[in-house]
């Protein structure tokens, strides 16, 4: 029973204890506050002329200083993958050195404002697996030891895939002749690589023209045996082993031809360029947000300054007293 009051006491300072707590914490968060009250007002024409003059320099270096993106989307054809992504390496590190003479080279008008210049390839795992049997067997083999996303993502795979995406900035707005023209020129720029265009499309040309050859037989053939089986204005066929045969070859023929004539679309330059998109406004980042941030920079630097100078005011004034 004894110990019922002095529990009672316990709890009784606790809750004082408390209470002092809470009461001494507003107070100095009403002090603070008022603090902040008074620096406002103290430093009210201050804090009003930077916020004027960010919002002002920022609305004028977002507009004249804008960056943009423009995208590329190319096929390298002949195994020229390596040599593209080579060729754009070396752009990308001319770049960085500000070489502007070997990008005026290039052809590249106001290379000065030539930014960036970046390569990576368009994931696409059924196009890729479509190409031929081999690559949807490797995916196969591939996939039973290890993550699929982890493969198609890895360089020597990736590398494999049909399409590539080229990006690269500049400092102002561009068109197709001051930049993407004699990027691709200079992309096509191989001896080697336009010897192996040359025999490719005369070995194109050849399968085209010895498998028009073989249609044309085998729609003689066809004919043949149409009028031969035909009777009463009708034609029947005699579904045997060899003529599905003539047939399924006549249907794969007439695939291979149209993927042939796809082939010849595409296969005109080393780097083929499919699609172009130019002038895109970069907002990554602060671009085209100066004008939020440049008043809140100057108005964090001038309370950090006053902050320090106060700091200082008050340690020197503790050492001459000391």
């Amino acid at each position: 029973m004894s110990k019922q009051p002095k529990n009672s006491d316990e709890n009784e300072i606790d809750l004082a204890e408390l209470r002092k707590k809470m009461g001494n914490a507003a107070s100095n968060f009403n002090a603070r506050l008022f603090q902040l009250l008074r620096f406002g007002i103290k430093n009210a024409i201050i804090l009003i002329v930077l916020l004027i003059v960010g919002v002002g320099l920022g609305f004028y270096l977002d507009k004249t200083q804008k960056t943009y993106d423009h995208l590329l989307v190319v096929s390298p054809n002949f195994g020229s993958v390596d040599y593209l992504y080579e060729k754009v390496d070396l752009i990308e590190s001319k770049i960085k050195e500000n070489d502007t003479v070997f990008l005026k080279g290039l052809g590249i008008q106001n290379a000065k404002k030539l930014a960036k210049i970046e390569i990576e390839p368009i994931v696409d795992i059924y196009q890729f697996a479509n190409r031929n049997e081999t690559y949807l067997e490797m995916l196969k083999v591939m996939a039973e030891n290890s993550d699929i996303r982890k493969i198609v993502e890895e360089p020597l795979t990736s590398k494999n895939y049909p399409q590539h995406l080229i990006t690269f900035s500049t400092k102002d707005a561009t068109d197709t002749k001051k930049t993407v023209e004699p990027l691709l020129k200079y992309l096509n720029d191989s001896d080697f690589y336009r010897k192996i265009q040359t025999e490719y499309v005369k070995n194109v040309a050849y399968k085209m023209s010895a498998n028009d050859s073989t249609i044309k037989r085998i729609d003689k053939l066809l004919d043949a045996l149409a009028s031969k089986n035909s009777g009463s204005g009708q034609v029947y066929i005699n579904q045997n082993t060899q003529l599905n045969d003539v047939l399924e070859t006549k249907d794969r023929l007439v695939r291979e031809q149209g993927d042939h004539r796809i082939d010849m679309v595409s296969i005109d330059k080393i780097v083929k360029d499919n699609n172009t998109i130019l002038n895109i406004e970069n907002t990554k980042a602060v671009n085209g947000k100066l004008k939020i941030v440049l008043p809140l920079l100057f108005i964090f630097l001038f309370i950090a300054i006053k902050l320090f100078l106060s700091f200082y005011r008050k340690q020197s004034a503790k050492m001459n007293q000391a």
